[in-house]
Order: structure tokens, then C-alpha cells, then sequence
């Protein structure tokens, strides 16, 4: 196997080399190191979009969510992931109408100018903060694992992080965004050949995918049927995550970024119903990895399913692939994460460009090293984390929208709301404060009640401005 890591690392190093030095460009202005030119076509959007959203959480996160909670976990992501593709056709269009014609500094900057209030792009700042710190740990933490798995005792676990964040960190500097774009583009290809290659041999251990229920139902039926074994897939957890996942391309800002800096509408556009494909073709293969792992590690730990299946058990080639694939998918998407904080920082900063940008590259070196050592200490539900994840940032999806839908200044009152619900969550979080109330999730009771405010907010601004337009004709 360790031929076949060199002879694959070797050539996924030179592609990296490559796409750096074609990205470097001597004297580009900010706007090209940040936003990539924002002239980024179909594929590479595609493939830039779906190396963010599925990453090593993915690749190692969804076969043991499988393997523990069951079939239930499809409606979770895939029917959650289809139904993104929808509002992210509806957000491109108003997000790309918004900015048209101006410079766009990250999603922080863009609403402080649509609220004309600091504080909205201070709170998105915040929120993003603290969640996409722990999801990029959740990567790192990730690489970690599986090379410990494949090279027992040869590093500790913080030295494979803290080389991926090295060559995270070098690799951004040098190329920008477009040169995370073009790692984006290696690691989908990758992480989908894969995938279908591990996914498809674990198939084949049970002859069909019949046969494979079938066994599964025999082990553990309530494998086969929502909540799960464990009770995790309730209506109220499936809802809550869906309306968490819809918020992504709102209030993740890797995702809000690569919709801006689509060459076009219709490109945009494109590139969400391609996703939606890719979305399916990635999650599929990891049922079948995950029930792989039901039928011969059930009682086994996450390290242990995790080498098996994706090492001892398959061929060296394979075995390899699976390493160099998942350090891709680590690296292109904590390289993403800490990149949009970056240009999240940048939209907050003011004065001369040139010490915009020294205080944003600080910033990201900054960001690095905590997820560095988030890495080190986060705990191993890898799947529930990022969930986690999408729930923090997506309290601050109603205040987003409303600020883009509105085409003047509107009450800030939901900027407070936001930051108020941002601090129960944590509270919950943190087991400060019950995390249900009247039988409901405190993060669907968030949702709901901030996106009523927004409604109301949205509806009183449009019928202020008919008034004032009436007004205006008499």
C-alpha cells in the first residue's frame, strides 16, 4: 500500500504545485486573490460547490451515521440536500441581483450595508466564528484519524493535523481563491471515484441491494426504519435539520461566495441543478459502507470500522486512493472554511486595501491555528458536529434573507433577535438551558420564531414603501 501512497500522493502533490503557480498572479489585486476574478464557469463550479458541502465529515461521518442510526439518515441529508438545490436557485437569483454592481467583501459586508448598521455584519461574523471553527476542526480531525489508521504510530495525531494545516495555509497564500476552486476540482473527482469504489465493493459483499436490506433487517431491523436504534431521526430533528441545510448557501459563507463569483445568472443556475445530481451520487455509495460496517463491525469503534473498511479491507490501490482522497477532501474544505472567514474579516475592516488584506491574511493564519487545536480536543460524533454546525450559522439565515429581499432600510430589530437567539443556542449548547421547551427543539422553535419576525418585517417594509409611493403620486 505504501507504493501506492507515493505513487498517488505524488501525483495529487503535482496537481496542487500546478494549480497554485497557475493561479499566482504577480501584482492581482484583492478581488482576484479573494474572489477569484468572479468569473468562475459551470464545471468547475459544480465540483468547487460540491468539494465544500461534502467533505471529510462525508466520506467518514455519513457511512458511520449510517452504520449506527440506519436508512433514516438518507432523509436527513439526501432529501435535505434535493431540497437545497430549490432554494439555492431562489437565493442565487436574489443574492447575484443584490450585489450586482458593487464589490462584494463577504457576506458580513454585504448585510452592514443592507441593514446600514455594523452590528448585523458584527453578528454574522460572530456566528460564523464559532461554528465554522469547529467544522473545520472536524475535517482536520478527521485526516487525523485515518492516517493514524493507515500509519500507526508513526505520527501523533496532532502532528498529521498540524501538517494539513501547513500546506493549508501555504497553499491559500500563494494561489488565492481560485487556486482552492482548482483543489476543489481535484478533490469532488476524487472523493466520487472513490466513494463508488469503496461503496460499490461493499455492495458486492452482499450480492445486491436487496439482499444487503435484507441482512441489515436481520442484524437490527429498527436499522431499516426512522427514528433508528438509537432515536436520533425524529420528525422534529429531520425538520430542523432540514431548514439548517436549506440555510447553507444563506449563511455559510464558502457556499454564498461561490455563488457570487459564478461568471453568470444562468451558469449559476446550472451549476445548482448539477449539484443536486452530484449530491445523490456521493451520499448513495455511503449507505452501502455503512452497512458494510452493520453487518461486520457493529460493536466495533469508529477508528476500527473506519480502517477496516476503508484500508484493511480493500485492495492496496484502493486502500491508497482512499487516503490521498481523503486528505483531499480535508484540505479543500478547511482551506474553503478558513478562507471565507477570511474574506468575512476583510468585510468588516476599513481603511487602504493594502492593510486590508495584510490584517485578513493574519486573520486567516489566526483562524488556522484555532482550528488547529479545536481539532485536537473535538469529540468524535463527526456527523452531528457538522449539524451542529449548519444550526448555528442557520439562526442567522431570516436576518440574511430579509436584509437582500428588502430594497431599503428596514427596522433592526432583528439584528438583536439574532444575536439573542445566537446566545440561547449556545446556552443549550453548552447544557446552560433545556435544549426542548413545550415538546419542541429549541433550534426549530429558533427558526420559526426569527423567520415569523423576518415575514412580518419583509411584509410591513413593502407595504410602508406602497404607502410612501402613493403618497408620492397625490
Amino acid at each position: 500500500m505504501i507504493f501506492w501512497v507515493w505513487v498517488f500522493g505524488l501525483i495529487y502533490a503535482g496537481l496542487l504545485v500546478f494549480a497554485s503557480l497557475k493561479s499566482y498572479k504577480k501584482g492581482r489585486s484583492s478581488e482576484e486573490f479573494m474572489l477569484a476574478g468572479s468569473n468562475i464557469g459551470l464545471t468547475l463550479g459544480v465540483l468547487t460547490f460540491a468539494a465544500a458541502l461534502f467533505s471529510t465529515f462525508t466520506f467518514l461521518g455519513m457511512p458511520d451515521f449510517f452504520r449506527i442510526n440506519g436508512v433514516g439518515a438518507w432523509i436527513f441529508l439526501a432529501v435535505s440536500d434535493g431540497a437545497m438545490v430549490f432554494f439555492l436557485l431562489w437565493f442565487g437569483y436574489h443574492i447575484r441581483m443584490k450585489v450586482k454592481g458593487m464589490e462584494f467583501r463577504g457576506v458580513s459586508g454585504l448585510i452592514g450595508r443592507c441593514y446600514e448598521n455594523k452590528l448585523a455584519g458584527y453578528v454574522f461574523f460572530l456566528s460564523a466564528f464559532l461554528f465554522l471553527i469547529p467544522y473545520v476542526g472536524i475535517q482536520i480531525q478527521g485526516i487525523a484519524i485515518f492516517m493514524n489508521a493507515a500509519f500507526p504510530g508513526s505520527l501523533p495525531a496532532w502532528g498529521w493535523s498540524a501538517g494539513i494545516v501547513l500546506i493549508m495555509l501555504v497553499y491559500s497564500e500563494i494561489g488565492g481563491l481560485k487556486a482552492i476552486i482548482f483543489s476543489d476540482a481535484i478533490q469532488g473527482l476524487l472523493l466520487l471515484a472513490v466513494i463508488w469504489i469503496i461503496g460499490s465493493a461493499c455492495l458486492s459483499h452482499f450480492g445486491g441491494i436487496g439482499p444487503m436490506f435484507d441482512r441489515v433487517g436481520e442484524i437490527q431491523e429498527e436499522l431499516l426504519s426512522t427514528p433508528g436504534p438509537q432515536g436520533l431521526l425524529t420528525p422534529q430533528f429531520l425538520l430542523a435539520s432540514l431548514i439548517a441545510i436549506l440555510m447553507i448557501p444563506v449563511t455559510q459563507p464558502q457556499f454564498t461566495t461561490r455563488i457570487v463569483v459564478m461568471k453568470s445568472m444562468k451558469t449559476m443556475q446550472l451549476m445548482a441543478v448539477s449539484l443536486g445530481a452530484f449530491a445523490i451520487l456521493v451520499i448513495l455509495p455511503t449507505i452501502f459502507i455503512g452497512f458494510y460496517g452493520v453487518d461486520l463491525y457493529k460493536d466495533a469503534g469508529r477508528d476500527e470500522f473506519f480502517a477496516n473498511a476503508f484500508l484493511y479491507d480493500q485492495p492496496n490501490f484502493v486502500a491508497a486512493l482512499a487516503i490521498i482522497g481523503l486528505i483531499a477532501a480535508g484540505l479543500s474544505t478547511t482551506n474553503a472554511q478558513i478562507f471565507a472567514l477570511g474574506s468575512e474579516l476583510r468585510g468588516l475592516l476599513r481603511g487602504n486595501e493594502k492593510s486590508i488584506m495584510t490584517k485578513t491574511k493574519i486573520g486567516i493564519f489566526v483562524f488556522s491555528v484555532i482550528a488547529f487545536f479545536f481539532s485536537i480536543i473535538v469529540i468524535d460524533q463527526l456527523v452531528l458536529l457538522a449539524r451542529v454546525s449548519f444550526a448555528g450559522t442557520g439562526i442567522m439565515g431570516p436576518m440574511i434573507i430579509l436584509g437582500i429581499l428588502s430594497n431599503r432600510k428596514v427596522s433592526s430589530a432583528i439584528i438583536y433577535l439574532s444575536l439573542a437567539g445566537l446566545a440561547i443556542f449556545l446556552m443549550s449548547l453548552a447544557g446552560w438551558i433545556p435544549d426542548m421547551y413545550f415538546g419542541i427543539r429549541l433550534d426549530l422553535l429558533l427558526f420559526i420564531t426569527l423567520g415569523l419576525v423576518a415575514v412580518v418585517s419583509h411584509l410591513t417594509g413593502k407595504e410602508q414603501k406602497l404607502m410612501e409611493a402613493k403618497s408620492l403620486k397625490h
